[in-house]
């Protein structure tokens, strides 16, 4: 199944390893997304290179399906958006201020792109994300509610209501930590985002010498028994029993080698990995 804006259905979903049902349902939902987490990784390498990487349909095909790469949240998340609709979702894109590492939301940007998802004859929508690059991303989507905590392919998120000085009321997804607490991810409204949005969002994250996209390597794979992420040269493993693993790496060669062998990641030829 193809469409004139150069998305393949069936390609993508092979990618995936996807062979279940394609009904707009919360078990297609769920297992399409931890699909998507599992088989495509999440990388920086055109930011890393100052180049906005394209948000177009054919593009995204060719990079994120037909060749061994990956791509950030705009690359991911549009993907996802496009497949879901595609099965029958309704989906809105929203976007977020991303608050690890810091204690006020108001100090960081709206730079991450998110998804509501409608689910038909549901009237609880859910919250859907395969381009967060942190080991406390969704793996499945989760109900957009309060009062309670979910269990996504054995992690664990609740969401937590923020004041703030707008209109509409700020959401905080928060994911369970191996420190036996829970930890802010990102804060949200559900004010709608166009397409055309995250152009602009997109162009400034993988250009500006101040984003953190801009200055260092940042890969991250999931799979069933591990999550790994490569931040610059330290390459740290956190097994699904919560072990840690951590080393650095040698040298570029290095570098490059982990990232064909671990992450399935061809690095453009003549790149430069470490700054």
């Amino acid at each position: 199944m193809s469409d004139s804006d150069g998305f393949d259905l069936d390609e993508y979903l092979e990618h995936l390893g996807w062979a279940g049902e394609r009904r707009p349902d919360t078990a297609t939902l769920k297992g399409v997304h931890l699909a998507h987490m599992r088989g495509i990784p999440f990388e920086n390498l055109d930011a890393l290179r100052r180049t906005a990487p394209s948000l177009e349909l054919p593009d995204l095909m060719a990079k994120l399906v037909r060749s061994r790469r990956g791509g950030y949240c705009y690359e991911q998340n549009t993907l996802l958006a496009t497949a879901l609709r595609a099965l029958g979702f309704g989906v809105t894109l929203l976007t977020a201020r991303v608050v690890v590492g810091t204690d006020r939301i108001e100090s960081r940007p709206r730079t991450h792109m998110t998804l509501r998802v409608e689910v038909p004859g549901d009237p609880q929508p859910y919250l859907a994300d395969v381009g967060f690059g942190a080991i406390g991303a969704l793996l499945e989507p989760v109900p957009l509610v309060l009062g309670g905590e979910f269990e996504d392919a054995g992690r664990r998120h609740r969401f937590v209501r923020v004041p703030h000085l707008g209109p509409l009321e700020m959401w905080m997804l928060e994911a369970y930590g191996a420190g036996g607490s829970w930890q802010p991810q990102y804060a949200f409204t559900q004010e709608p985002f166009e397409h055309v949005d995250f152009e602009v969002i997109n162009w400034h994250i993988a250009t500006n010498p101040r984003s953190p996209f801009t200055q260092r390597l940042f890969v991250q794979r999931v799979t069933a028994e591990r999550h790994l992420l490569l931040h610059g040269s330290l390459l740290t493993e956190t097994r699904a029993d919560g072990e840690v693993r951590k080393r650095e790496l040698a040298d570029e060669g290095d570098v490059r080698r982990v990232l064909e062998e671990e992450f399935d990641i061809e690095a453009p030829e003549g790149m430069k990995l470490l700054t």
